[in-house]
């Protein structure tokens, strides 16, 4: 296409093409998420078929027979089972007048213990691997706050006691993913308190945008 075609303009129809394809893509496992991110900003930044072409190059056609998304997996993810498994990065996280935090790729071991003294902690277990199917959180605070985000589909269970303090459960009613892992959250907070809140992942909101995005130019385009 670039060697027939290098300077014709490409048209906003043209780049969600490259786009859907790209999604597709990620979908199926054939891109990570930095990889999508990269050639999807690249999608709308290109101006002709020529910048357009080499961003999915390397990939299969559509309609080419490629096998679907793996059962189980997260938009723009891996499967649950596959996130299952290996050993814990930390067991602790201790915030005395300061914080803590593990977010991002970092493996959840199956019991990890949070104190926060007039200090806070934040564990992000959206983009995690987890070692074991079940994961208990204890947490002790006192004057201080931990704050806890899950991603879609994983069940939680708090059974954390409060003393001028408090246990939050996640907002929202989530139907748990049947392959995901289950997280309890238990301990005790004086004058503090545990949080708990669902959020989607990097891939989800990101296949959002583009989703929101496709609406946005099919609306023009009946306009």
């Amino acid at each position: 296409m670039s060697e027939e075609l290098p300077e014709l303009r490409a048209s906003d129809a043209d780049r969600e093409k490259v786009a859907e394809r790209l999604r597709d893509a990620m979908a199926e496992g054939r891109l990570d998420m930095d990889e999508f991110g990269e050639r999807l900003d690249a999608v709308y930044r290109a101006r002709t078929y020529a910048e357009l072409e080499p961003l999915t190059r390397d990939l299969p056609a559509t309609g080419s027979g490629a096998p679907a998304a793996r059962p189980g997996a997260e938009p723009g993810g891996e499967s649950w089972p596959a996130r299952i498994g290996g050993t814990g990065d930390a067991r602790w996280g201790i915030g005395v007048l300061s914080g803590f935090q593990h977010t991002g790729r970092w493996t959840v071991p199956a019991r990890f213990k949070a104190i926060a003294f007039w200090g806070g902690g934040q564990l992000d277990l959206r983009e995690a691997r987890f070692e074991s199917r079940e994961t208990v959180i204890d947490c002790w605070t006192v004057m201080g706050g931990v704050n806890i985000v899950v991603p879609p589909g994983v069940q939680v269970e708090v059974r954390g006691i409060g003393i001028m303090g408090g246990f939050g459960r996640p907002a929202g009613d989530d139907t748990p993913d049947p392959d995901a892992p289950r997280v309890v959250v238990r301990g005790f907070a004086f004058w503090g308190g545990v949080g708990t809140e669902r959020k989607p992942t990097r891939a989800q909101r990101r296949l959002e945008k583009e989703r929101r995005r496709g609406e946005g130019g099919d609306r023009k385009e009946l306009g």
